[in-house]
């Protein structure tokens, strides 16, 4: 009987893991979506952003709860359509494995040539 309460114990506690390290994963890729949509236009015109477009992702994706780990978005003036990729992660605090850092990508197109369409 003790056997089968311990069991019990672990399995809850590995569900309360998963249930946490899924949260996290959600918040990370919804402060990857947010850093990379914000990222884009920048990359072709600052449209009231302060700073670069690696500065919008970043501030984006800490608003959302989120640390940008790398961002390719380079400052591009030309008419061409591009892709802004961008990495976060956020924190998530596993019962039986400790602290972790749970990441995820995104990318967002933007084309400049739509622009007031």
């Amino acid at each position: 009987m003790l056997a089968l309460a311990a069991v019990v114990v672990i399995l809850g506690l590995l569900i309360a893991d998963v249930s946490i390290y899924l949260g996290a994963r959600a918040r990370a890729q919804v402060a990857a979506d947010a850093a990379a949509l914000a990222a884009a236009p920048v990359t072709f015109r600052p449209f009231g952003a302060v700073g670069s477009a690696v500065d919008e992702a970043r501030r984006f994706a800490a608003g959302n709860g989120g640390t940008l780990l790398e961002c390719r978005c380079a400052q591009d003036q030309s008419w061409r359509s591009r892709t802004v990729t961008v990495l976060v992660s956020v924190p998530a605090d596993l019962v039986l494995l400790g602290a972790t850092q749970v990441t995820a990508w995104s990318s967002a197109d933007f084309d400049p040539t739509r622009l007031g369409r």
